[in-house]
């Protein structure tokens, strides 16, 4: 930032210069749920029973036999034969305690609010699980959903685990294609989803997004139709459709009792972005899932009962079903959500919310982080955050200086920041301080957490040593990983797992498909993606998903598709095309090119650039060379080409992009 922008970071530049390591607040450390440096080593002298305290933290019907059986690796199985509800967790086993504390804060855009207590979150669950019932949905019967951030979302969601149904959530800013491929991938033949919602102060009309994705599903579809925007925008429901509104009124003071779930009983699927292409449908299971986002929910964002914590990630995505509902209702808390974005009406909404609710944890995104920082200290420093304890960051590294400016603005340097780094296949937090006991180093998410077996390994699989970059990954198994890709076992192992048979470890180990480097003190910095998939603003989106909705254009003959810099997203989509003869590189024709994308995907994929080229750098082989590409599109100094079949056409492509940005 400049002077004249009303602040400047030279004082931000200069304590990094000075500080490299920041140490919790007494203060908060005289609170938290963990502060025993012991829990290292017993979770090592312990391994695997030390999970037991992760367990601990929710109801069984039935005791588990075994804490782990490793028989299959890497198809492992957590607290075999125990027995419970997801949704009992949440709901039920607080009422006696907490019936009348606040289960939900929901904020909508528009400035309306609503308030469920748990009493009042477990009736609306009940009458939904037996609505669900009366439309033939049944134990492990996948119910696809289709919501932005209403509380009809968590709510059926918790329906769905009540009576054994896994739910299948969908990003709402998805295209309709997007929605029917992951319905067709999971056999869902039920939808539920919403006549639309706000953005920016404008109705959405998200029920044709839904029905249009439902025309192009194999199976025969039941829907239900949340009535989000009233009068704004009336919707007539076909014969397949059904009000839901109508629907749990019919079923008013129903009771439906929890139904019994093994723990490798699957809760949920998330279909995540792959390199093929084909999204994946990641399997997260009941008791392993569950105690995990729970403890890491306890031991990480230090959550309590009586706090008031918000995630502002989309519950379309993971961080949304681990640290939205899950994991802070398995606690009794309340968790808060709100429909709209940062800015909007102003750029003081985030803070606007943190003061009126006295937000004790908040936990967001550096893409938001770098956007709070672009507009500047003045917004946060109007309202009250002293309520704040945690902050948290979650999606993407955070780079030095976000870290600070987050630090000093928003915590007022006394809330610890935890760095979080995991995935949709995790579960839950992998590499993070825990608040109560570590330093923070920022820039480093930190060392992997108690039980956790990360390192930094060479491709035959040997650390690398410290401050050396590597592959990131991890070397056991734990509670909240996934269990299989759904009906791809094969795509399961190709993907993830990887045998060092000639190293020291002799064992699987889980890839990430990230580059890392550790330091001397254990602590990981993740340095990002090795593979063909771009983290848009801590979203995952498959290069080849994105690929495949261009060169469906007419006139498009090949394209690549990469990942650049970009300021406030992380990284951001650049398109490189040829186009067929006889086709015109015009503007127009670009536009297409981003329609396309927004069709197929969704805005949330959407090109910072679309740019011609008559060849594509590849290699004698004919292979694309990508990080050609990607060096380009972020303006870094570009590598060796001599492995090039066509060398030249690099620079010409790079002068093409630095002469559209003079």
């Amino acid at each position: 930032m400049s002077e004249e922008d009303g602040h400047t970071d030279g004082g931000i530049e200069a304590r990094l210069d000075e500080q490299d390591v920041f140490e919790p607040p007494a203060s908060f450390v005289e609170q938290a749920n963990v502060t025993d440096e012991g829990i290292y080593e017993e979770f090592e002298e312990n391994w695997p029973d030390a999970w037991e305290r992760a367990a601990e933290l929710i109801e069984w019907e039935e005791p588990w036999d075994r804490i782990l059986d490793d028989s299959n690796e890497p198809f492992y199985e957590w607290f075999v034969d125990g027995k419970l509800n997801a949704s009992y967790n949440c709901v039920d086993r607080h009422l006696d305690e907490r019936a009348e504390e606040v289960a939900i804060e929901w904020v909508g855009e528009p400035g309306e609010s609503r308030t469920y207590t748990y009493e009042e979150l477990h009736r609306e669950v009940t009458e939904f699980a037996a609505a669900l019932y009366e439309l033939g949905v049944g134990e492990d019967d996948v119910v696809a959903m289709y919501m932005p951030m209403i509380p009809e979302l968590p709510i059926a969601m918790l329906a769905c685990a009540r009576i054994g149904a896994p739910h299948a959530v969908v990003f709402a800013g998805f295209s309709p294609d997007a929605l029917a491929d992951r319905m067709n991938a999971g056999d869902s033949s039920y939808l539920v989803t919403c006549d639309g919602y706000y953005r920016r102060g404008d109705p959405l009309n998200h029920i044709e997004k839904a029905r249009s994705g439902v025309e192009k599903v194999d199976q025969d579809v039941t829907s239900v139709v949340v009535d989000r925007l009233g009068d704004e925008r009336a919707v007539d429901l076909g014969p397949d459709e059904h009000d839901y509104d109508t629907l749990v009124q019919e079923q008013a003071g129903a009771t439906v009792e929890p139904v019994t779930r093994d723990a490798e009983d699957m809760l949920f699927l998330m279909y995540t972005s792959g390199t093929t292409g084909e999204p994946k449908g990641v399997k997260h299971t009941t008791g392993g899932y569950l105690a995990y986002a729970a403890w890491t929910s306890h031991a990480v964002l230090d959550l309590k009962p009586e706090d008031t914590y918000w995630c502002s990630a989309d519950i379309g995505w993971i961080t949304g079903h681990s640290y939205i509902v899950y994991g802070p209702l398995a606690l009794g808390t309340t968790t808060l959500m709100y429909e709209g974005t940062p800015d909007y009406p102003d750029n003081d909404r985030f803070w606007e919310i943190c003061d009126e609710y006295d937000v004790d944890v908040f936990y967001t995104a550096p893409t938001a982080i770098r956007a709070f920082m672009k507009w500047g200290p003045e917004y946060p420093a109007a309202h009250d955050l002293s309520s704040l304890r945690l902050l948290g960051s979650v999606g993407e590294p955070i780079n030095p200086r976000a870290w600070l400016w987050y630090y000093e603005h928003i915590g007022g340097e006394e809330c610890p920041i935890v760095d979080t780094w995991w995935q949709t296949e995790t579960g839950g937090m992998m590499i993070t301080t825990l608040p109560g006991i570590n330093d923070m180093k920022p820039g480093s998410a930190g060392p992997p957490l108690p039980g956790i077996g990360a390192d930094v390994v060479d491709p035959s699989g040997d650390p690398v040593g410290a401050d050396r970059a590597g592959h990131l990954v991890v070397n056991r198994p734990w509670p909240g990983m996934l269990r299989t890709l759904y009906r791809n076992d094969e795509r399961f192992l190709e993907e993830y797992w990887r045998e060092y048979s000639k190293s020291e470890r002799d064992q699987w180990v889980y890839f990430p498909e990230d580059g890392a480097k550790i330091d001397a003190d254990g602590y990981i910095t993740v340095l990002g993606r090795v593979d063909d998939v771009i983290n848009v603003s801590g979203h995952r989106l498959g290069t080849m998903e994105i690929e495949s909705a261009i060169v469906g254009v007419p006139g498009v003959a090949e394209a690549a598709v990469v990942g650049g810099d970009h300021e406030l997203k992380g990284e951001a989509v650049y398109v490189y095309l040829i186009t067929e003869d006889g086709q015109e590189e015009t503007d127009a024709f670009r536009d297409e090119i981003v329609a396309a994308v927004d069709e197929g995907i969704g805005p949330i994929a959407r090109p910072e650039e679309v740019i011609f080229t008559p060849e594509l750098p590849k290699t004698r082989s004919g292979k694309i060379m990508r990080r050609l590409l990607e060096d380009i599109a972020s303006g870094k100094e570009l590598g060796d080409t001599s492995t090039l079949r066509n060398p030249e056409i690099v620079g010409e492509i790079a002068e093409q992009i630095g002469g559209a940005d003079e």
